[in-house]
């Protein structure tokens, strides 16, 4: 096979000789990296030439944060992002009840806290929407689920239902009012709906995933909360040649309340980390809910919200630390999500608790989304040799209203303290985390080096002195997401001996305004050597 020779543009590569000119590369590898004379050395007579105009190229972007087949059921439902009133939301979700009367049921996804306009969320609104229809509007951080008063039928929710530890199936005076959260979300609503869900389906909401994926340069992810289902979906993908992102998944571990029912939960994860490791898909570890969100006030503080409230963890650190020191001693990566700094303190001690247990490791555990961190922990996590797992389009000053007021107070100004990480000697892997955020990878650039509003520009910065300089941010989110999945020599840079998986922008996103980021167009995308997608 002849090599290919890309020349003709700024190549930004994520590693130690950051820039280079030219790309060779021969089947699904890279040869070379650097200087144009010795690429055409290197690639001889006989290569294809491709001459990029003058674009910049970077390595393919690896989320380090993913929900891959939601992403795609997300982008077949009903859009809520950015409805920021009760109204726009109710007209929404009936323009596309009443285009589609024949759906059995009805599925919205974006809502955000703020748009009830300080009323509580109750299921009369989706009953006035689209009457008589199921409706199940799930929140834009997939913590919270609003139901219409079909749907909690339809789902087996009546007044008898109980709570289970973790969440809560929401009552006032009148009885239910619709909204479910957290475990009630995960153990009651989620089951049924996947249950509803055909093999096709799935296939189709994936093939939808990876075509975004595709046409905005994500060429990595690493999906937090993998299942029987969705991974069977992956696989039957891999083997129809339709897998074009590398996939390093985390096994969903739900807390059972039983140690011995955890650990065979994780017996599970153990048999498919040794089984399945190809190069378009990997599972490398586990994942744990340890709370849940501070717009829903179900992240674990170590000081009540705002309203004096607080939130119990969904994994105690007595029942989490037994199941992290087994998954370390299996190899496993373990992905804690923890937002709340008292939830990032339980992880941290669990990690500490493995290495007292089993000694000595190369470990790559991680802890997702540290939106409310205490600078002890910081080093903590350095020290400990923790990744933080964090997604910049989390801190975008469109969705931060009511995060910030349900902290209500010092804790807003230190909320997700990137350069507190990395200036402390710590590890960060930058993703989106979609659905719960839009997956494409430049605007969640935008927002880690300006900590601007990709959705509005025309906010005020949120913590400016928290942005971060634009190459380190690619470097967090293609370099630092591999490595965070033990992937660092396989794919995230541009290096010889690296899989040819690259991206080429329209634009030099460098030397312009950082507003480029946004405008900016994925013009090609390179797959272990194949452009899997051309515009």
């Amino acid at each position: 096979m002849a090599s290919q020779l890309y020349h003709n543009a700024k190549v930004f590569t994520s590693d130690s000789r950051r820039w280079a000119e030219a790309i060779v590369v021969n089947g699904e590898r890279i040869a070379y990296v650097g200087d144009v004379a010795t690429a055409t050395r290197i690639a001889g007579a006989d290569a294809e030439v491709i001459d990029l105009g003058g674009k910049t190229v970077l390595p393919g972007f690896v989320d380090g944060h993913s929900h891959i087949v939601m992403t795609g059921e997300a982008a077949q439902q009903v859009d809520l992002w950015g409805a920021n009133t009760i109204a726009e939301m109710q007209a929404r979700i009936g323009a596309w009840a009443d285009a589609n009367p024949d759906a059995p049921r009805v599925f919205a996804q974006g809502w955000a806290h703020a748009a009830f306009e300080g009323q509580e969320p109750h299921a009369s609104m989706l009953d006035a929407a689209a009457p008589g229809r199921i409706v199940y509007a799930q929140a834009y951080d997939y913590h919270s689920m609003l139901l219409s008063t079909a749907a909690l039928a339809d789902s087996g929710i009546d007044a008898d239902t109980v709570s289970p530890a973790g969440g809560q199936i929401h009552r006032n005076a009148d009885g239910l009012t619709g909204l479910v959260d957290e475990s009630a979300m995960h153990e009651i609503v989620w089951p049924h709906l996947e249950s509803l869900k055909s093999e096709s389906d799935r296939g189709q909401a994936l093939q939808a995933a990876l075509q975004a994926y595709r046409e905005t340069g994500v060429t990595g992810a690493t999906d937090m909360g993998m299942n029987d289902d969705d991974f069977a979906a992956l696989q039957q993908a891999e083997a129809d040649g339709t897998l074009t992102t590398r996939v390093a998944a985390h096994w969903i571990i739900l807390p059972t309340g039983k140690d011995e029912e955890n650990l065979a939960q994780l017996a599970r994860a153990v048999e498919l980390g040794r089984s399945q490791q190809s190069d378009r898909l990997r599972i490398v570890g586990i994942k744990v809910m340890i709370d849940g969100t501070v717009d829903g006030c179900t992240a674990t503080l170590g000081a009540p919200y705002a309203n004096g409230t607080n939130a119990e963890p969904m994994w105690s650190r007595e029942e989490l630390t037994p199941l992290v020191i087994a998954a370390d001693a299996a190899g496993l990566q373990v992905a804690m999500h923890a937002i709340g700094d008292e939830a990032v303190r339980i992880a941290i001690d669990a990690v500490e608790s493995a290495i007292i247990t089993n000694g000595p490791a190369d470990r790559r555990h991680r802890i997702e989304h540290l939106e409310v961190v205490d600078q002890a922990e910081v080093h903590r996590l350095s020290a400990l040799g923790i990744t933080a797992s964090m997604q910049p389009v989390h801190a975008d000053p469109a969705i931060q209203g009511n995060w910030r007021a349900m902290l209500g107070d010092h804790r807003i100004d230190r909320g997700f303290p990137w350069p507190e990480i990395t200036d402390a000697g710590g590890t960060l892997a930058f993703g989106t985390d979609s659905p719960t955020s839009p997956h494409s990878p430049l605007p969640n650039m935008f927002v880690a080096a300006t900590r601007r509003s990709a959705l509005d520009p025309s906010l005020e910065p949120n913590v400016p002195e928290f942005a971060m300089p634009l190459e380190d941010s690619i470097a967090y989110a293609t370099r630092g997401s591999a490595w965070a999945s033990r992937a660092e020599h396989k794919y995230g840079r541009i290096a010889a001996s690296l899989f040819a998986d690259f991206i080429v922008i329209d634009r030099d996103v460098f030397s312009g305004a950082k507003e480029d980021l946004l405008a900016a167009k994925i013009v090609r995308t390179v797959v272990g050597g194949k452009t899997v997608f051309e515009r």
